[in-house]
């Protein structure tokens, strides 16, 4: 299943509404890619599966910073 390693996102549970306001269920995907990233801290590149949204608050603040701030260790 689609997951990002550090924070944990999964699909979620959506309704499709349809012009007769009928409610069917389907499932939101989280857009999780697999990506190797350079660590300055540790001297080497890094590969995670993480979402694209992850993957914008890591450019901004670093990886280290990142995955401290979800409490998960990048070794």
């Amino acid at each position: 299943m689609a997951k990002s390693e550090i924070t944990g996102k999964r699909r979620m549970r959506a309704r499709n509404v349809s012009h007769s306001n009928i409610k069917t269920p389907r499932w939101q995907h989280v857009n999780v890619q697999r990506r190797r990233l350079w660590v300055p801290e540790l001297g080497r590149h890094v590969s995670i599966k993480v979402t694209t949204g992850d993957l914008r608050t890591i450019d901004k603040i670093g990886l280290m910073e990142f995955a401290k701030r979800h409490g998960v260790k990048v070794a």
